[in-house]
Parts: structure tokens; C-alpha cells; sequence
């Protein structure tokens, strides 16, 4: 028998319907789960615990009455801490907004509400959301589930650790670069990394990543990603790019699907290292996609990434830059590293900014021949195991250095061409360690992608894997 917390989105879902249990009761065991593993985590930094139980007793009487609001009334989500939400400070990690209270609700949180979600609270994130780890001078260091020595990844490591440890079954991310993706691989968690625009974003906070980042959904399983996704996707008229997703997704829609997908597996970028035990992990995932009938070939990107992983550490750079020179009190008592960054942005010239923006546009042309080849991209989701939780990044894989994206070469270029990307489960490490691939689908077809993830997780289920916290 399961715990309350174990249970997934989808089975509470059912179990409120069919009164088996109340949103309170699942409430009150997701507090008691939060309460007991959070010390040793530091996933939630902020609660609202009166409001989250008489929002679960607001739910409970809905389904008494018969009229509950949507698939996800009642379910316990908890919020990443750089998506504002009302009532609670949205820190960003950073000193200077621990008391940064917003006046208004993030749009996909506006979204939750209506849709009567419980909101649990804020999980923690690194300093402006740049690092692919999770420590700040606010909060502190954010630990695995699995290894409490290892970090969980970033920026969204609160999320997957609130989720993996059993607090809450879904969780709301971002991913600028592969923020919901690697931590989740990291975490043995399903990470969605929509279409930009499949979820309208509206009340935000600046950019710093262009139109890199977007909102998704963790979870432990496909079809609670896919729950929650379908609440909060679709179009608002202040964001234009929803406007042209919700027409590429409409479009994606009316092709005709056919059952065998073609595949192309790219294990490797050039010479970039690859941890062994994630190469042979996704390796046999790669296996069972082919015992399912699918047509798969190895090969490379048909385009060149060097300008991504050249031009990646001054995107952030001219982003925090720009946040600062908005709101120069924000950036009063950053970390140091973060007024480097903003120094050295101020060293480059207008036209380095419009380079890497007609770049992107560029790749994002290159990756509508790609899609117009194969259904399907699979890579590694990192190339590293999680590694310990107060280093921002492994110096070493497979015994070879690399610099701070070493780990996170697969990830990045999904987000400047704006396509779709979900993070799966495989086989876990010698060690027990999750690992995690990534499946990457044409513009627009974030639904597609979501079935056929869920197909490969029928064949390999993994949702009754739970960390021994």
C-alpha cells in the first residue's frame, strides 16, 4: 500500500472522485512528508501552511458538491522561488529580494488558483536562477533525495527535490537552458520543457535569458506532467508567442501520427565527454525504443552548436545587466560573480547582443528541416552524474575537465531554437543514482512528444522508485 504523499496526481485525480479521499487528507500528509524530510533537503523556502489546508478544505467541499473546478483540484503544487506569486516573497536567491513581496501572480500560478491546485509553497533556486546547481546566500544549499551529499541540479533543484522526496506529487519550473530537465534526470523525475509560447507567460520577472526560458511541469510520471501542462498551456493575448504556439501546437495536432517514429539518437556533441554509466543507460533505453518497433539512426545534429556554448555565458551576462540597470537596487548585494558578469557585459558591444539573437533565429530555421526528417531527437538530458551539493559544477567527466556547462551541453540549444524537450527516467546508475535522457520534438508538437514518452514509460515504468530518505 501506498503512503498519501506517494500517491501521483493522476491517482488523486481519481481517488477525490471516487471519494477514497479528501484534498484536506492529502493536504495535512504532504505537510507531514514536508515537515519531515525539508530539514534535510532544504527544497520549500517558503510555506503558507493556514492557507494551504483551507484552500484543501475549499476543495474538499467541491467535491462533496459534485463541482470540482478541473483535473488538478486538490492537488498539492509547489512553485519555483522565480515565479512570482502573491503572498509570498519571490527571492530569486538573491539578498536584496528576500522581502520582495509581488502585488500579482505570475500568470500559470493565476491559472493553478483557478483551477483549485493547493499551493504548498516556494522552492529554492541559485542566485538568479544562472547556475545549474542550487545554493544561495539567502536560503542555502539544496540537497538530492537520493544522495543527500549530491545536489539535485538547478535552477529548478527545489522543484525536483520537493517531488522525488514526496512533498508534493507536481511541481512548476523554469528552463532557460535546461533548468527542469537535468535536474530533473538528476532527481528521476519527468521533466517538460514546452514549446516557447505553449504556456503564455504574463507578470513575470525580467528576462534574463531573452526568450529562452519557459514555465513547465515536473512530476513523477508522463501522464501527471501532461496533467498539469494541460491546465496551464495555451495562449494569452499579452504574450505573442503564445498566440503562434497555440497555432503550431493546432497544427501538430491535425497531422496524421504515425505509430513508428523516426529516431535520431545523438549520443555525443564532437568531443565533449560523457559520464559511462549515462552512456549506457540511454544506450539501453535506445534498445527498448527499438524492441517497440521504432526506426532509429545514430548520428550528429545536422548543425553546428559552437556559437551556443561561445555565446551562452554573455547571454546571462547582458540579461543581468539589463536587470540591474531596471531595478539597480536588486543588484545591491549580489554575489560577486554576478557584478563580474555584469562588468563584463558592459565590456561588450550592441552588435555581439544582435549577433546571438540572428544566430538563434538562424538554428531555429536549421531545426525545422531537422523535424521535417525525423519525429524525434534523443540525447542524454546531462552528461554527468549529480555531483557534490555546494559545487556549482563537475570539474570532471569521465576523467576529462570541462568548464561549467560541461554537464549541460545537451540541453541549451533546445531552448534557443524553442522547441519542445522532456526528461525521462532509465536505468539508475551502479550506485542507484536516477538518470535520465531526453526526447526533443518538432515545434508545436509538445503533445506528440508527451505520447510518446508516455509509450516508452509503459514499456519501462519507474515511478515506483523512491529515494531511502
Amino acid at each position: 500500500m501506498k503512503e498519501l504523499w506517494q500517491l501521483s496526481a493522476v491517482e488523486l485525480a481519481q481517488g477525490f472522485r471516487s471519494r477514497l479521499y479528501t484534498p484536506s487528507q492529502i493536504a495535512r500528509a504532504c505537510l507531514d512528508r514536508l515537515n519531515s524530510v525539508n530539514s534535510r533537503l532544504n527544497a520549500v523556502v517558503a510555506r503558507r501552511d493556514e492557507e494551504f489546508l483551507a484552500e484543501a478544505q475549499a476543495s474538499t467541499i467541491r467535491f462533496e458538491l459534485d463541482a470540482p473546478l478541473s483535473m488538478i483540484d486538490g492537488i498539492p503544487i509547489s512553485i519555483k522561488d522565480n515565479i512570482p506569486m502573491k503572498g509570498l516573497p519571490v527571492t530569486w536567491g538573491t539578498p536584496s529580494l528576500k522581502n520582495y513581496f509581488p502585488q500579482e501572480d505570475e500568470w500559470v500560478v493565476a491559472l493553478v488558483r483557478k483551477a483549485g491546485g493547493l499551493l504548498i509553497g516556494k522552492t529554492n533556486v541559485p542566485e538568479f536562477t544562472l547556475e545549474g546547481y542550487t545554493d544561495n546566500p539567502v536560503f542555502g544549499v539544496t540537497r538530492n533525495p537520493w544522495n543527500l551529499d549530491l545536489t539535485p541540479g538547478g535552477s529548478s533543484g527545489g522543484a525536483v527535490a520537493s517531488v522525488a522526496a514526496g512533498v508534493t506529487p507536481l511541481a512548476i519550473g523554469t528552463d532557460g537552458g535546461g533548468s527542469i530537465r537535468r535536474p530533473a534526470s538528476h532527481a528521476g523525475l519527468v521533466g517538460l520543457k514546452p514549446s516557447i509560447g505553449a504556456i503564455a507567460r504574463r507578470n513575470m520577472l525580467p528576462p534574463v535569458l531573452l526568450d529562452f526560458e519557459v514555465v513547465g511541469p515536473i512530476a513523477r510520471t508522463v501522464e501527471d506532467a501532461r496533467l498539469l501542462f494541460n491546465v496551464l498551456s495555451g495562449p494569452h493575448p499579452e504574450d505573442r508567442a503564445s498566440l503562434a504556439a497555440a497555432q503550431a501546437m493546432d497544427d501538430a495536432s491535425a497531422k496524421v501520427v504515425t505509430e513508428t517514429k523516426k529516431i535520431l539518437y545523438v549520443e555525443r556533441f564532437d568531443q565533449s565527454p560523457l559520464d559511462p554509466e549515462i552512456a549506457h543507460s540511454v544506450r539501453a533505453a535506445i534498445a527498448v525504443l527499438k524492441a517497440l518497433g521504432h526506426d532509429i539512426k545514430e548520428g550528429a545534429l545536422p548543425f553546428d552548436l559552437k556559437f551556443v556554448t561561445q555565446a551562452w555565458p554573455d547571454v546571462g551576462a547582458i540579461g543581468l545587466d539589463n536587470l540591474f540597470q531596471q531595478q539597480p537596487s536588486w543588484g545591491a548585494q549580489a554575489s560577486a560573480k554576478y557584478l563580474d558578469m555584469v562588468a563584463r557585459a558592459n565590456k561588450l558591444p550592441a552588435s555581439h547582443l544582435l549577433s546571438i539573437i540572428e544566430q538563434a533565429v538562424s538554428l531555429r530555421r536549421q531545426s525545422v528541416t531537422l523535424f521535417n526528417e525525423f519525429d524525434i531527437v534523443i540525447t542524454p538530458a546531462a552528461a554527468a552524474l549529480p555531483w557534490p551539493a555546494t559545487e556549482p559544477f563537475p570539474s570532471l567527466i569521465n576523467n576529462q575537465t570541462v568548464g561549467p556547462r560541461g554537464h549541460a551541453i545537451y540541453t541549451g540549444w533546445v531552448n534557443v531554437t524553442g522547441l519542445p524537450a522532456v526528461a525521462l527516467p532509465c536505468e539508475p546508475s551502479r550506485a542507484g543514482l536516477p538518470i535520465g535522457l531526453q526526447m526533443i520534438g518538432g515545434y508545436g508538437c509538445d503533445l506528440a512528444l508527451m505520447d510518446f514518452a508516455a509509450a516508452f514509460e509503459a514499456a519501462r515504468p519507474w515511478s515506483d522508485r523512491w529515494p531511502k530518505l
